[in-house]
């Protein structure tokens, strides 16, 4: 039986593997291109061959674990990249879940009209967008059709509450985006706007980056953010791009 009185026993979040996304966006920011070359929805993006081998490495780190230490339920965004990473996990790492249950709450943040622009297109096709978010910052802006941070704080709210509703004293794995897991930290750790954007500014989380968290006293304590030992024990390269929005947050 759960335990519905709190938090998970052990709570790891994880960003998915790199995506073909990923390297698209490169793409477009190494030629100083205003739009990223992608052909699919962003939902249905998946793992490049290294973001597999990423999310290998992960789910070997969780296979040399005790196996009463191992993640019990296993949480995914619905998108492909993420999924993908989440099933490799749980397969390299001999997690025994019947299936990788996903929510719609874990998606991307949705960029609205700035989707598939790099910081160029964003600048020459919406200025008016450029100049809102300078003046207002990440944490606030939402472009037309998209999300704020706030925005997606709020679902992430309603997802943790379901979390600690059903998997209260269980081993939790969360499988999703570099945004996803800033927000995340932030409603955990009761941060506000100013510390979870120094925490962004230090560095990029990290493709099959891990936050691990573990329940001491009734609240989760943070053990480790932007874990990548798993990956460069097995000498698979570790990649940080932001997802394919480039400067829209």
């Amino acid at each position: 039986m759960a335990d519905t009185t709190g938090w998970p026993t052990s709570l790891w979040i994880v960003r998915h593997g790199e995506s073909l996304g990923n390297v698209a966006r490169d793409l477009a920011m190494r030629d100083g291109l205003a739009r990223i070359d992608i052909e699919t929805r962003d939902v249905d993006v998946p793992l490049s061959p290294l973001g597999g081998s990423q999310a290998d490495a992960v789910g070997h780190w969780f296979a040399a674990m005790p196996a009463d230490e191992r993640p019990e339920i296993v949480l995914s965004s619905p998108y492909m990249r993420a999924r993908q990473t989440a099933r490799r996990i749980v397969e390299e790492g001999a997690i025994p879940v019947e299936r990788v249950a996903t929510d719609e709450r874990l998606r991307e943040k949705e960029f609205g009209v700035l989707d598939r622009l790099t910081a160029r297109g964003i600048e020459e096709s919406h200025p008016d967008q450029a100049e809102f978010r300078r003046i207002l910052g990440k944490f606030y802006h939402r472009p037309p059709g998209g999300e704020s941070w706030c925005d997606v704080i709020l679902r992430l709210r309603s997802m943790l509450d379901t979390v600690s509703l059903h998997y209260g004293g269980k081993r939790v794995l969360i499988v999703g985006h570099q945004v996803v897991v800033l927000c995340l930290r932030y409603v955990i750790e009761r941060l506000d706007e100013e510390a979870i954007l120094a925490i962004d500014r230090q560095t990029e989380v990290a493709n099959c980056g891990i936050t691990h968290y573990e329940r001491e006293g009734g609240e989760l304590s943070l053990r480790r953010y932007n874990f990548t030992a798993p990956m460069r024990r097995e000498g698979t390269p570790v990649t940080a791009e932001p997802d394919r929005k480039a400067a829209a947050g």
